[in-house]
């Protein structure tokens, strides 16, 4: 099994780890001591890489124990559900939907949370339980709650928490909406990436209070943000601490139409527009570029056809099936033929994007921060008045 640095398959052993590596820091030590992460781990586990780069297949408690120890004590994710509970048997599913996250992200989210003894803290995606159990732990089971949106997964965090004799509101409900009954909230933290900050957490979090969240384009690429609450609470802003690759939340998943919907009854390329390009299509294909990307050239999403001799196409779709562009990639080329149609230019649009991006020298994540108003969202560099352009 391929996972992150441990030193022994125990608890002792991912501590070490973890204190080494930075994450976990000495005032969330008691409390990972306390919440075993083998409490909030159900029998059947599929470990994950901890680069992100792959799915190890079905590890059970029951017919492998010392296997099913050694991943729960290793930095890595284990993926606890496939295809929102549809998916049966060992293999493994289409898509990952509830997991117990990777410990290095967990105690590193924790520790920009910044909580403070008496803090109310909302947690959206209860997952296993791990996270509002130690956070529970930290500033008792009533100052926590956590919203699932999955009845099973809320039943399994719920039992897991009583296992471990911890008791923060768990309910099953929409996470976007948040927990009124339970506001006002010093701090609010995701652990399922978002499209758009939904408004009832700014409505339910106290002035100056914190929202903690992956937060992804629907092009690609995702990043934690720390939002500050502004004191008249009419929004928040705040920078990108790191990246990440959490999964989506269910209700902001998007619709990934098939390219005959684009074509809308005619041949391709017949309407398509050819150009050639220089900027070639790896260059803007990284995760932090896509981030970058999906930040200036809303509502477009992509896709690749790849090809036996290492060349491929990269397809450009605007979510509304309007316009669309193809580059083809081939090995030892300068330039690239691209076709695009509708009224956008989405390879304009991508291309312009990520040459605004290296004009200013490929600035990180760390340079980046977010903004969030009654009237929408917006990325921005350095400051708020610098928002990425939108194409």
């Amino acid at each position: 099994m391929t996972g992150g640095t441990h030193r022994e398959a125990g608890p002792q052993g991912l501590a070490s780890a973890l204190v080494a590596g930075g994450a976990l820091s000495s005032d969330w030590l008691p409390s990972f001591k306390a919440v075993p992460r083998e409490l909030f781990v159900p029998d059947r586990i599929w470990p994950g890489i901890a680069d992100g780069t792959g799915q190890n297949p079905a590890v059970s408690r029951s017919q492998d124990p010392e296997a099913w120890r050694r991943a729960v004590h290793s930095d890595i994710p284990l993926t606890t559900q496939w295809d929102d509970g549809d998916h049966e048997g060992d293999g493994l599913g289409t898509t990952p939907s509830s997991s117990n996250s990777m410990p290095t992200m967990v105690f590193s989210m924790l520790r920009d949370l910044d909580v403070h003894p008496g803090d109310r803290v909302l947690e959206i995606g209860a997952g296993t339980g791990w996270n509002a159990g130690l956070l529970a732990h930290r500033l008792g089971g009533r100052n926590v709650v956590t919203v699932e949106f999955d009845p099973d997964v809320a039943r399994g965090a719920r039992r897991n928490l009583d296992r471990a004799g911890l008791g923060p509101t768990v309910i099953e409900g929409d996470g976007r909406l948040g927990w009124a009954e339970g506001a006002p909230y010093d701090r609010v933290i995701a652990t399922c990436s978002l499209l758009e900050i939904p408004p009832a957490w700014l409505e339910q979090t106290s002035p100056g209070g914190i929202i903690l969240a992956p937060f992804g384009t629907e092009y690609g690429g995702e990043q934690i943000v720390r939002l500050t609450v502004h004191d008249d609470g009419s929004g928040a802003s705040g920078r990108f601490t790191r990246g990440s690759a959490f999964m989506r939340l269910r209700q902001q998943r998007t619709d990934r139409p098939p390219f005959a919907d684009y074509l809308h009854g005619r041949e391709w390329p017949a309407d398509g527009v050819r150009s050639l390009t220089t900027l070639a299509p790896p260059e803007t294909g990284g995760w932090f570029e896509q981030f970058v990307i999906g930040s200036g050239v809303p509502g477009t999403f992509w896709r690749a056809e790849r090809y036996e001799d290492g060349a491929y196409t990269l397809w450009l779709y605007s979510r509304d099936t309007l316009s669309w562009a193809s580059v083809d990639h081939e090995r030892g080329r300068t330039e690239y033929e691209v076709y695009q149609s509708g009224p956008r230019r989405l390879w304009d649009e991508v291309a312009a994007t990520y040459r605004w991006w290296a004009g200013r020298g490929r600035p990180g994540y760390e340079r980046f921060g977010l903004t969030v108003t009654p009237y929408g969202q917006y990325v921005w560099l350095d400051t708020p008045d610098n928002p990425v352009p939108q194409q």
